[in-house]
This record gives structure tokens, sequence and C-alpha cells, in this order.
């Protein structure tokens, strides 16, 4: 992870607010109130919060979480080294307070952070509020893994079962759904570890995409792909329906 002058990430964001004053009032925080990174990553969020008094309470909300939750720290440092070091343009200071799919990324670790401690339902406002703020749509419930990329992260969408491995890169538009047919415990994917997803690829039902295979842009996928396989085009094929358990569908 580059940080100019091997500053901490507090120091080199302190850096950032001094050389652009309006950055303060902007995210509603100046660096010199927090005392540690779980503080920082706190503030970061809550500062794309609109309404001022909501801010606080999300700022409140996942400073907690992310206190009680040394893995969602971990997790989350790690996935700025991640995003910093394959966007080689940036610093991670930069990557916290410009980089919406980091930010997104990021909304979902305080989501989950918040539903691992038995706050499911403060666990879905901050998911519903963030994601609204970040064009972002991703389940606490689903498993992701370290060193995570959202490169962008606009309009990606990842359901309550989906499983992301380690050092998966995944660019704006993917969808990790269910196809309303395979409704068991996992009715959506499991993305294996170094996998890439290419930009507004969809990916339906429960299955795997194997570790290093690359979907590419635009795929539209709906069967397994083996390990270090790359799965191009869309493909739609007319068929007799078949009707699943989801309710809205029958």
């Amino acid at each position: 992870m580059r940080q100019a002058n091997d500053m901490s990430l507090i120091e080199e964001t302190a850096r950032l607010f001094g050389e652009e004053s309006a950055l303060a009032t902007l995210y509603g925080f100046a660096p010199d109130e927090v005392k540690n990174d779980a503080e920082l990553l706190a503030a970061v969020l809550a500062g794309l919060v609109p309404d001022a008094e909501a801010r606080r309470r999300v700022r409140d909300l996942v400073g907690e979480a992310f206190g009680e939750d040394e893995r969602a720290i971990a997790f989350a440092m790690e996935d700025l080294a991640a995003t910093a070091e394959r966007d080689l343009s940036t610093d991670a200071a930069h990557v916290l307070l410009f980089a919406p799919g980091y930010q997104g990324l990021l909304s979902y670790r305080a989501s989950r952070a918040l539903l691992l401690s038995g706050r499911e339902t403060a666990a879905a406002a901050v998911k519903a509020l963030l994601g609204r703020q970040l064009s972002v749509d991703i389940a606490p419930e689903a498993q992701i893994g370290r060193r995570v990329w959202l490169d962008h992260g606009l309009g990606v969408v990842i359901g309550r079962t989906a499983i992301i491995e380690d050092d998966v890169s995944i660019w704006h538009g993917v969808t990790l759904g269910s196809n309303f047919v395979s409704m068991g415990n996992r009715r959506h994917p499991l993305i294996g570890k170094g996998a890439v997803l290419g930009g507004h690829s969809i990916i339906l039902g429960g299955i795997d995409i194997g570790a290093n295979a690359v979907v590419a842009a635009g795929a539209i996928v709906t069967k397994s792909v083996p390990a270090g396989k790359t799965v191009y085009g869309p493909k739609a094929t007319v068929r007799d329906r078949k009707h699943g358990s989801f309710s809205g569908f029958s």
C-alpha cells in the first residue's frame, strides 16, 4: 500500500485535509478528532450521509461496531491496501476518501460487523442508507473474504448467500444473484480465490466460479466455471418456464 513518506493512514488523511480545507466540511469531521483507524473509517463512511444528525448516528454505530470487531477492521485495511496496490495511480488515503468502490465494500464491512454483533436492524439500516449513497446493494449476510477489490463499485449487487473468497476483483455493475429456481441454503454464487468479474457481468444461482477464473464484461453465467477458465458472452435460450419457490414469481 503506497502512502506518502510512510505516513500512517490518519497522518496521510490529515495531509489531504490540510491541502483542501473544504474536506472537513464535506466529510463532517477533522482528522485530529479520530484516535485510530477504526474511528477514521467510521468517520469517512458517516461523511457520505448528507443529514448532519444521521451522520453523527452512523459514525457512532459504525465506530462502535468496528471498535468491537478486530477482524472487520483487519479485513477493511487489507481491502484498502489491495485497492491501492491494484490502482497504481493512487495511495491509501485517496482510496479511503475518494474511491466509491472501496467505500461500498467498507459499508459492507460495517453492516456485517453490526450484524455479527447481534444488531440486525442496525445492520440493515446502515446497509440501506450507505447503499443509497454509493449505489451498491451488498447484503451483510454475504460472506466476503480478504483483499477484495471493488473497482468503481457502482451498481454492484451481492445477495445474502453469496460467498466471495480472497483476492477477488469485481468491476462495476456486477450482480451475484439468485435464479429463483435454486432456492436452497445457498442460492447465490460462490466466487473462488483470485477470480475476476468484469463489468456488468451477471452470475446467477448457487454455482461456483473457480479460483482464478475470469468472467468477462457483460457475461451472463448460470453454470459453474472451472478454475482458471474464462467465460464470456450473453447467452439467452428460450425454454419452458420452471417455477421456483419464490412467492413473487408464481
